[in-house]
């Protein structure tokens, strides 16, 4: 059951500019302290810090062998030292706790203990002081707590609980490695099919993660701990119904825990049901009890979910009170100040702006929460017309988030070309009349920012037609075509595409018909699928697909790449974090969608934004016309349509059309003189004057 998870590591490791230890100089410090020789090991750490003084191992040894020297303040101090250049790492926090049991100070032990067990909950000596801590200062429910966790560690097998350790330090390919050695030699075993299926979550293995979480739950049933980490799987694949299904046993049991609540909340949101969860997240909000930290973190992640669901159902008001409660419990929390940027009607106080640029410079503030503040402060500046401001806070916001992305635009690249080797004329010609013939599916994709959610608003606004969301159906037949191994110089998908016949081409179109139902909730004919990065695939769905439509969002180059650069995505189009990155993009997705034109003449339908924005009539008219569908008034008084729309653009559509967004870009043209030269004079002759 031993599932093998195959990840791609994007990027290499950036070399430190000073020379760093040995393996063989850290075996033989550790050997040291094995043998008990702490003050060697901690003169010979002392010796290779002075050239690589920020080393993590090294500080580790050096404070571990000075507290076990009984030297506690030069440990403390050493340690000092430590949280400067790895304020997060849990084994600091476990050291700096023990220095303090020896120093007899329980309240600073408990605190640093119970940091290092937060971040790394494997920590059997952590555990194991704070029972003892709390029963001396008389917490009798946080020492059974405590005492739990610890006796769960104790019985397991010690591989098992350094596989953990090491996992809660973020060393991922070693933790794997140990696991996989121990279930090689030992068998199957709950506990470690656990570890190996938490690593293959957090690699986005997803459907390893799933095999290995259903194995666990056949051999422990009852591992609710397990349950509630396939559920959240589940949820990451997008699989709800199964998901929902899978929580049921935990929410029998425990039907008021909050953590359980909240699973079966995002369930419903990602089946549509945005109206259910509003009452249900303030119902959670008024049992929490208190203002301690612990409090006003949760009250400000059930705010910002809460906000969401305001948003996403048009109650815009109500949203914003909900963000502005959260960045009232949490001043911090990046994803709040965003959700009211992300609004895009929203307008900062002064005050807010203030905090904002406050809590980025803040040395506290997470890495997370600091691209997030960026993002809204960027936006936020750009409202009060302080165009340079708001530039450096994106250039920042993006450059942060671009450190860290690993994203690799080769592969898309990669991925062009085979498209355009594959699918040639001859390949459609062979296979005409494959696939299934179901008209019901509209694409709408292209770009992000290009202007799809309003197509989606007008064609959704049709009683003919469902809107739905971004769906991930066709991305994971993609997956399915791909194989697990992914060689990325080397796909095998689109070349797969070749090897199928007319049974399984249809039985994929099929898959998608089926895997995209739960979403179509109204009953309507036919239904939008919003996902942009389908223009990928358009050689795909045309395949399996041949009847459904497919319509692809068009916008200015130099509107459209700076609108993504202005935009904090809650995940994926990791193209668009830099300039020559979303440029290059762009490129490319002109080249792909030239070659669609070439190969299958007529079968997209391609809407200018512009063109919708200055007539919008005759768009839509022209819209209906390529769907099949009869002209209605109300595609035209789109922003009446109720329904729930998830995008950025949400409170956008909600009003007339109207033309001020067409040229935000040109306030900012002193900074993108580099877009343009980048896109190439085909896509952008020359910037326009004001």
């Amino acid at each position: 059951m031993a599932t093998q998870i195959h990840s791609v590591q994007a990027g290499n490791p950036i070399p430190s500019p000073q020379p760093s230890p040995s393996e063989a100089e850290l075996r033989a410090l550790h050997a040291l302290q094995a043998a008990g020789d702490y003050a060697k090991a901690s003169a010979g750490a002392q010796r290779l810090l002075l050239t690589d003084p920020a080393n993590r191992d090294l500080l580790l040894i050096e404070a571990h062998s000075l507290r076990m020297l009984q030297q506690t303040e030069a440990a403390l101090a050493a340690l000092q030292r430590f949280a400067q250049h790895h304020p997060d790492f849990s084994q600091m926090f476990l050291e700096r706790g023990l220095c303090h049991v020896a120093r007899r100070d329980a309240p600073a032990a408990i605190a640093d203990l119970r940091r290092a067990v937060a971040i790394n909950p494997a920590h059997a000596m952590g555990w194991r002081m704070l029972d003892g801590l709390y029963r001396m200062t008389g917490d009798q429910r946080s020492a059974e707590l405590a005492g739990r966790h610890f006796a769960h560690l104790a019985s397991l097998p010690p591989p098992i609980v350094h596989a953990k350790v090491l996992q809660g330090d973020g060393e991922v390919e070693a933790a794997e490695a140990l696991i996989r050695r121990f279930l090689l030699e030992a068998g199957n075993h709950p506990e470690a099919m656990r570890v190996l299926a938490q690593i293959g979550h957090q690699r986005n293995v997803l459907d390893d993660a799933e095999a290995l979480y259903e194995g666990v739950l056949g051999m422990v049933p009852d591992h609710d701990e397990a349950r509630h980490e396939y559920v959240q799987v589940l949820i990451a694949r997008h699989k709800f119904p199964q998901a929902r299904a899978a929580l049921e046993p935990l929410l029998r049991r425990d039907p008021r825990n909050h953590a359980h609540r909240i699973q079966a909340a995002t369930i419903q949101v990602g089946l549509g049901d945005f109206l259910g969860v509003i009452p249900e997240y303030r119902a959670m909000l008024a049992e929490i009890p208190g203002d301690g930290l612990d409090a006003r973190v949760r009250r400000a992640d059930l705010n910002l979910w809460l906000g969401h669901a305001l948003k996403t159902e048009g109650l815009t008001a109500e949203a914003i009170d909900a963000y502005l409660a959260a960045t009232a419990d949490r001043p911090d929390f990046g994803d709040a100040w965003w959700s009211l940027a992300n609004l895009k009607t929203y307008r900062f106080s002064a005050e807010s702006i203030a905090v904002m640029q406050a809590e980025l410079d803040a040395p506290t503030t997470a890495e997370v929460d600091r691209i997030h503040i960026a993002f809204a402060l960027g936006k936020a500046l750009e409202d009060a017309a302080d165009y340079a401001g708001s530039w450096a806070a994106y250039e920042r916001g993006n450059a942060m988030h671009r450190a860290g992305n690993g994203y690799v635009p080769e592969v898309f690249e990669t991925n062009t070309r085979e498209q355009k080797r594959v699918c040639t004329p001859a390949f459609f010609a062979a296979r005409e009349g494959w696939g299934l013939d179901d008209p019901s599916p509209i694409f709408v994709l292209g770009l992000p920012r290009s202007g799809s959610t309003l197509l989606e608003q007008i064609l959704a606004s049709h009683s003919m037609v469902e809107g739905t969301q971004e769906l991930p159906d066709i991305q994971r037949i993609v997956h399915e075509l791909q194989g697990r191994e992914h060689n990325f110089d080397q796909p095998l998908y689109p070349g797969s595409l070749e090897d199928l016949d007319a049974e399984a081409v249809r039985r994929f179109g099929a898959q998608y018909i089926t895997d995209s139902m739960p979403n179509r909730v109204m009953g309507r004919p036919f239904f939008i699928d919003k996902m942009p990065n389908n223009f990928r695939h358009i050689g795909l769905i045309h395949l399996i697909l041949p009847n459904a439509k497919i319509i692809d969002a068009r916008r200015d180059p130099m509107a459209c790449c700076f609108s993504n650069l202005k935009q904090l995505f809650a995940q994926g189009q990791e193209f668009t974090y830099g300039i020559e990155d979303i440029a290059r993009y762009y490129r490319t997705y002109v080249e792909l969608m030239d070659h669609w034109d070439a190969v299958l003449p007529s079968r997209v339908l391609r809407v200018q934004h512009e063109d919708v924005v200055e007539d919008l009539e005759a768009s839509v008219r022209r819209i209906l016309a390529y769907c099949g569908l009869p002209f209605e008034q109300g595609c035209i008084e789109f922003h009446k349509t109720r329904r729930s729309v998830r995008t950025p653009s949400s409170e956008q559509v909600r009003q007339p059309i109207f033309r001020d967004g067409l040229d935000q870009w040109k306030n900012f043209e002193p900074w993108l003189e580099a877009l343009r030269t980048a896109l190439g004079p085909e896509l952008a002759p020359q910037l326009q004057q004001k």
